[in-house]
């Protein structure tokens, strides 16, 4: 980390600095950890530090709201283990990041979700938790325990609500379990968005899911019924509703990338790219714990020991953007579903932008979309 100064990045190609803008011959300047001014052309003034930005992108920093670890560290093995994983991803451009959090007892979740409170107190790069279970389907369980997996009463709502003191900001769950409706209605009118996933929903059931509150879609397509010419299931339910947002993986291992390109084509704005990442991301391939399950991850291709389920990713946010990119995206739209998309889909519309007074978050990157330097709030890390 470094100290926060006064900053100036001039001739630089400003992308999504407002959601879908990209400008040439940009410059902005970051003050007291906050932006301070943007504009176009020679009209800047010097500053502690001039980055000359020419042939370089510079675009809000990534949020991720959905990832469970990275740098060999899980998210579930707490505070030192979540600043472990945390400074992997945040050299990758991820400057704010919903700490997600496995399967496991509502005893454990909440002592979780509460820690996680703790920090968000104290480093605002962590902006809440994502609660990926209990309330899952044991048929699209993915990399969860089967044993824990349970329906979503009254009782572990309020539970879970409580111990995450109001920074609870996303939870799966499996629309067609019982009292599933009334969890969504509960947790939404806490502030929490309730994503559809790891579900055999139809398409009415994820209909229903969103007229009752559900806003997202939990790594669109996997852990859930696929498309068929005859029963269209919950992606295209979420595909049709303007009101929900579809996470994916651009790993090309979870999802096509000509796919995820025909998703963006199809739901503009309506895309957030997430990590999904477990330990293994940015640490090599080996053997790995994910919630009590034994993972192997070979070629950066993270399964389950037992059945080889798809157990997370390796995934960095940088390289879903070139990912995205290479399978013809256009760059403005790839770092809107970075930035402003996944923000808004927690509430966060402070976030994922570049606007003035705004929180000075931002990465700079070179011709190729490699990160050459990140700011959180005007503090910067070298890549």
């Amino acid at each position: 980390m470094g100290r926060r100064v006064s900053i100036l990045v001039h001739s630089v190609r400003l992308v999504g600095a407002e959601p879908g803008e990209d400008v040439s011959g940009a410059w902005i300047r970051f003050d007291a950890g906050r932006v301070a001014a943007v504009g176009h052309g020679d009209g800047w003034t010097d500053a502690d530090e001039v980055i000359d930005g020419t042939g370089a992108v510079l675009t809000p920093g990534f949020v991720d709201i959905h990832g469970h670890g990275g740098a060999g560290a899980s998210y579930d093995a707490g505070a030192d283990a979540i600043g472990t994983a945390r400074a992997l991803h945040r050299a990758h451009g991820t400057t704010r990041a919903v700490i997600s959090l496995v399967t496991a007892s509502i005893d454990d979740l909440a002592a979780r979700a509460a820690l996680v409170a703790d920090l968000a107190e104290i480093d605002p790069a962590i902006v809440g938790s994502h609660l990926e279970g209990p309330f899952l389907d044991p048929g699209h369980k993915g990399a969860h325990t089967e044993a824990l997996l349970r329906a979503p009463d009254a009782a572990s709502v309020d539970r879970v609500l409580e111990a995450a003191r109001g920074t609870l900001r996303q939870v799966t769950l499996a629309p067609e379990l019982p009292g599933a409706l009334e969890a969504i209605a509960r947790f939404t009118a806490a502030g929490v968005a309730v994503a559809v996933g790891h579900t055999d929903a139809d398409a009415d059931t994820a209909r229903r899911a969103f007229d009752a509150g559900a806003t997202l879609l939990t790594h669109a397509f996997n852990a859930m019924p696929g498309i068929h010419h005859r029963a269209p299931g919950p992606v295209v339910a979420a595909l049709r509703d303007d009101r929900v947002v579809l996470e994916l993986v651009a790993d090309g291992v979870h999802v096509d990338l000509d796919l995820v390109a025909t998703v963006f084509a199809a739901a503009p704005h309506r895309v957030a790219l997430v990590t999904d990442a477990m330990a293994a991301a940015g640490n090599g391939d080996g053997c790995y714990d994910l919630g009590g399950l034994a993972v192997d991850v070979e070629g950066g291709i993270a399964r389950l020991h037992d059945g080889g389920a798809i157990a997370g990713s390796t995934l960095t946010q940088d390289a879903a953007l070139r990912n995205v990119v290479g399978a013809g995206v256009p760059l403005a739209a790839a770092v809107r579903a970075l930035t402003a998309t996944p923000a808004d889909a927690i509430g966060r519309s402070d976030l994922g932008r570049l606007r003035v007074g705004g929180p000075a978050d931002a990465v700079l990157l070179d011709d190729s979309l490699d990160v050459v330097r990140v700011w959180t709030q005007g503090v910067s890390t070298a890549a």
